[in-house]
């Protein structure tokens, strides 16, 4: 989710000859409009549950799961996202999937692998960092500006929770392999990990050239949710850093957070126009508690990616006494 700052009303007129406007109630001909935090809050709080109804309407049009009969006669998912998977992190087991195997845009799943190579040589998540011009220019997604000073762990929460753009630039440029170099190591990590159909351009995933699978990434989110200092984050709903005095406050863009039904011990949404929404988490199964890896790749809409994610848990849930009990299947050959 991006969240909108509001614009005072005479900044876009800042070195324009005066409006012939006429003045509002309450304020004398010629005089600016005068900032009020109360006024400004009030805005911030209807924005939100604007936001909060129309996702509401949303989720509430999405249709209920659709299932197929499969070759094998079984009752199966039918899915309306380009391609989905459900993986068995203990035995890498493929469990259902649908175009998982395909190469796609990722977006902001991205910042999944730019959390792990970050972490890889335990930095000093205290090491305050000061935002650069480059890391805000055309961020697109950020609550930072430039000069901002925050820790490498606020940039962390800022990048996975709020999946801030310029946090995932700032992390790059201040890793031992520089920003260019950060690319090389988030390649050279896919190729350890056995990731064959990923790539990467760049740390944010605001480049469409960033390219995984859905079973690649089941196995990225699966790696991620067993280091701690990301999977605690990615369960955070809210959060807030400071930047000096300046509180920065976010919300998590996952939706599956908060939900009584849904028990999420990891994930990371990513949403570009080529890769359509997208969402790789790691759910806990409300009976057996054991952990599957869901990836919903190219839904029609926001909530559909939820819906999706929901709809694919319920499922293998259901089919739990069974999955769980049969033999793994053969997975693709490294």
């Amino acid at each position: 989710m991006v969240s909108f700052g509001v614009v005072p009303a005479d900044a876009a007129t800042k070195g324009r000859a005066k409006s012939t406007k006429p003045a509002t109630a309450g304020q004398a001909p010629g005089k600016r409009a005068v900032y009020s935090a109360a006024r400004s809050q009030s805005r911030k709080l209807t924005l939100a549950r604007a936001r909060a109804v129309a996702m509401a309407r949303e989720m509430a049009d999405t249709v209920l799961p659709r299932y197929k009969v499969d070759a094998s006669g079984d009752l199966v998912p039918d899915v309306r996202a380009a391609a989905a998977i459900i993986y068995n992190p203990e035995t890498n087991q493929i469990l259902w999937e649908e175009n998982a195997q395909s190469q796609r845009s990722i977006a902001s799943i991205t910042k999944v692998m730019t959390a792990t190579v970050f972490l890889e040589n335990d930095p000093d998540l205290t090491e305050q960092v000061t935002v650069a011009r480059s890391d805000v220019f055309q961020a697109s997604t950020t609550h930072l500006h430039a000069n901002d000073k925050v820790t490498a762990d606020d940039l962390l929460h800022l990048l996975l929770i709020a999946s801030d753009n310029a946090a995932a630039r700032a992390l790059a440029r201040v890793s031992p392999y520089g920003s260019e170099g950060f690319i090389r190591r988030m390649n050279e990590k896919s190729a350890e990990l056995g990731l064959e159909s990923t790539h990467y351009a760049d740390p944010s995933g605001l480049l469409s050239e960033n390219m995984s699978s859905a079973y690649d990434m089941a196995r990225l989110i699966t790696h991620a949710s067993q280091d701690e200092r990301i999977s605690s984050i990615m369960r955070m709903s809210e959060y807030t850093v400071f930047s000096g005095k300046r509180p920065i406050s976010f919300h998590s863009t996952n939706h599956l957070l908060g939900r009584t039904d849904v028990d999420v011990r990891a994930g990371k949404t990513g949403f570009i126009s080529k890769a359509g929404y997208c969402l790789a988490t790691v759910l806990r199964l409300p009976q057996t508690g054991q952990n599957v890896a869901v990836v919903v790749f190219g839904a029609r809409s926001n909530a559909g990616r939820f819906m999706e994610s929901r709809n694919l848990l319920t499922w293998v849930s259901s089919k739990a006494s069974t999955l769980f009990a049969a033999k793994p299947a053969p997975t693709p050959q490294q």
